[in-house]
């Protein structure tokens, strides 16, 4: 195999690693709001002595999914400058593959869990790699692949995530559909009947959890076939890579560790709201300072041997960085807080009905029909539109600038949550049609986001930088999402919190103004 085959084998190789990932960690990130309802039905209904079940209110169900939801985005904003930091010193891909493997295992733990904040905790570790997956993935292919393929990429990239999401969607109403034949595979691998109950009860939540180890595989074909990016590589041998020092990452820890104090500040009725408040505020600041401070000292080493060293440093990145993350927190937040509560909005519907048929016709809510498994089809609808939505997002972002197109997403997402969210109030297939919508328009923004980023760094500091863009503004959606319980209470209901949250986007149609457009640009070396 000669050396411009090889290549060529190397490029595709890294795409389809990249595009593996990214398919499991929509998986990941898909399958939790999928069953977390009866997971957390379960794991919070206490026994009294006699052996009473005493079921868990919706209101303590819906505080711990906003805690749990909020877990798992501090965690993936700390992988991402955590793992981008790994990128930037080791390489991509063996980074990538530390990062797989730190998803794919601990999310599968969540199968064993016993406790709600147990899911929590393993939510948070699992995050850390999902959250470093998305920045050594981006970095990794815009390296490799030449820049006329960067629109494309860019949108498979958002496309590939949102398929992961259909897949957990039906596998979720496969196990419903199939619990017979999956309960008879169980038992030819001999497992005790006390495991398979367990594994099977509340909708086979822990079974689907324990799936998540699959994507532990996918490392063995990274470490096999995936090449190192011959741009990273040159920056190692001019010496850039050893710029990073590893106590730096003690301020990372520290920033995760202010941001799970926003969320106890929040997830707790006792503390006052003032003091919340202010304790969100300094908590923000300290998170956003621990984040970014690897890459300040890093280019404070840069710029003290600047004339001797090997690196230079022409634009200013710690300022990209930030209003990198304002641009991803607002699309985050707005899916986060929308989209995302879609398949919860449409099981409290199909509930709401039953609720009020059984009461119509005096019966037993278990002496009607079964109920249709909504939020699956409801995460299908979502997710089958994110798919399109991302590839044109990144197609027109090519196509008429990288700004304009910004803009554009906030006002179309702005509009279609407000149609959604406010005006449809039954589950059937013209909620499943809008929420189709409703998923394209608003998931566009993680085509144009991996389209966009990688523009705005060099390659010294491009995993990290765009590691850091990208993810931190997940702490935006965490404080966010924890809002969405109090919110729910205070003006009505789970869609009209969700649809208060979509005026995020209006933040964006302002920002967007203050970055450069990259169009045309090549990657900055």
């Amino acid at each position: 195999m000669n050396s411009q085959s090889f290549s060529n084998f190397g490029k595709w190789m890294a795409l389809t690693a990249a595009l593996l990932g990214w398919l499991f960690d929509g998986l990941e990130m898909g399958l939790f709001p999928l069953v977390q309802r009866p997971a957390l039905r379960e794991l919070l209904a206490t026994t009294t002595a006699d052996g009473t079940l005493i079921p868990v209110s919706e209101a303590e169900v819906n505080r711990w999914i906003g805690i749990i939801t909020a877990f798992f985005l501090i965690g993936a904003a700390t992988g991402g400058v955590l793992f981008g930091w790994l990128g930037d010193r080791i390489g991509r891909v063996r980074s990538m593959m530390l990062s797989v493997i730190t998803y794919a295992l601990v999310s599968a733990m969540c199968g064993f869990a016993n406790e709600a904040w147990q899911v929590g905790v393993l939510r948070f570790i699992a995050a850390l790699g999902m959250g470093g997956e998305w920045s050594l993935g981006v970095a990794l292919i815009n390296e490799i692949w030449p820049a006329r393929s960067r629109a494309f990429l860019a949108g498979l990239i958002g496309a590939a995530a949102n398929v992961g999401y259909l897949i957990i969607a039906l596998a979720g109403l496969g196990l419903i559909k199939q619990v017979g034949q999956v309960r008879g595979l169980l038992e030819s691998m001999s497992l005790p009947g006390h495991w398979i109950e367990s594994l099977l009860a509340n909708d086979g939540w822990r079974f689907l959890m324990m799936l998540g180890a699959l994507p532990a595989l996918l490392t063995f074909f990274i470490r096999m076939f995936v090449p190192e990016s011959e741009k990273w590589l040159h920056e190692k041998e001019k010496g850039a890579t050893s710029y990073w020092a590893t106590h730096d990452l003690f301020s990372v820890l520290g920033g995760a560790a202010a941001a799970c104090g926003i969320i106890a500040l929040w997830a707790f009725d006792a503390v006052p709201i003032p003091l919340a408040i202010i304790g969100s505020v300094v908590g923000f600041v300290l998170v956003t300072i621990g984040y970014i401070y690897p890459v300040m000292r890093y280019l404070q080493r840069v710029r003290a041997a600047a004339g001797t060293g090997p690196v230079t440093v022409t634009n200013n990145p710690l300022k990209l960085m930030l209003l990198a993350a304002c641009l991803s927190g607002i699309a985050l937040l707005g899916t986060w807080g929308s989209t995302q509560q879609a398949p919860a909005i449409a099981n409290k519907m199909v509930s709401d009905a039953r609720t009020a048929e059984a009461k119509a016709k005096g019966v037993d809510e278990k002496q009607l029909d079964p109920a249709p498994p909504a939020a699956s089809y409801t995460q299908l609808s979502t997710a089958a539109g994110a798919v399109i939505g991302t590839i044109l997002a990144a197609l027109i972002g090519n196509w008429l600038g990288r700004r304009i197109t910004y803009f554009l997403l906030c006002i179309s997402s702005f509009a279609i949550l407000q149609l959604f969210l406010l005006t449809i109030h039954e589950f059937g297939d013209l909620f499943l049609v809008v929420a189709f919508f409703a998923g394209a328009i608003t998931a566009s923004f993680y085509g144009w986001l991996p389209l966009y980023l990688p523009e705005l760094f060099p390659t010294a500091i491009r995993a990290t930088g765009q590691g850091f863009g990208f993810n931190f503004g997940r702490v935006i959606a965490a404080i966010g999402v924890l809002q969405l319980g109090n919110l729910s209470t205070a003006i009505g209901g789970l869609p009209q919190a969700c649809a208060a949250l979509s005026f995020i986007y209006f933040a964006g149609m302002v920002v967007i103004w203050f970055v450069p457009e990259t169009k045309g640009q090549p990657l900055p070396d």
